[in-house]
């Protein structure tokens, strides 16, 4: 079997979704790309995470082709090769259904700088434009608004992360939905207090040095 380490991360890491309620169902995809290989490691449509193993893992080239695996790769593999391609410092992406932030996305409303740890995404957590699932144009909305960042909510649908490598990836994807939860609290309770630039920018060069930083 090749890209065995990155098969098996795509299974722990799907399972772990369910597990930390990121996602339900067979709702969620990840991606782990090896850039050595120019391979990546991609879940299977519609199947439960924790019905399959890693050998169910489809594994793609960049391009979408299929290599190994006998199932379908995701219905979202548009959007996680067009990230993989457009950005040297990706190599994974996380698409997660998570509570808070979809409800977000599903709002449309940025989620802004008001907690620290939003700075492990960047200024604030934006939204991509709505698109179909599984449409070309899905995958042009998310290369065109996430930009820079480290995810975006999806609107009307949920969230992508992405990161320099899977551990990182779901780190940012949490933090996310921690983020998401945060915000609704406190506007439901009063008017949040935002971090300025300046602390954005700062905090933004912490997280770049001291968590997202190559292994």
């Amino acid at each position: 079997m090749i890209l065995v380490n990155e098969r098996e991360n795509v299974l722990k890491y799907c399972q772990k979704m369910l597990d930390q309620k990121l996602t339900t169902g067979s709702g969620g995809n990840i991606s782990i790309y090896n850039r050595e290989e120019n391979l990546v490691a991609i879940s299977p449509g519609s199947m439960d995470y924790y019905a399959i193993s890693a050998a169910d893992v489809m594994v793609v080239d960049i391009e979408g082709n299929i290599i190994d695996g006998k199932n379908n790769p995701s219905s979202e593999m548009a959007f996680h090769l067009a990230l993989l391609k457009a950005r040297e410092d990706i190599n994974a992406v996380i698409h997660t259904h998570s509570i808070y932030a979809t409800a977000m996305a599903c709002l449309r409303m940025e989620i802004p700088p008001l907690h620290y740890l939003v700075g492990l995404i960047g200024d604030k957590v934006p939204v991509a434009e709505y698109a179909t699932f599984a449409t070309p144009e899905l995958a042009q909305h998310i290369i065109r608004d996430i930009q820079g960042y480290n995810a975006c909510l999806l609107a009307n649908h949920g969230v992508v992360a992405v990161g320099p490598d899977i551990e990182k990836c779901f780190i940012i994807a949490e933090h996310v939905e921690l983020a998401a939860q945060i915000y609704l609290a406190a506007v439901n309770a009063g008017s949040p207090v935002l971090l300025g630039n300046d602390e954005m920018d700062r905090l933004q060069q912490k997280f770049r040095q001291y968590v997202l930083k190559p292994k």
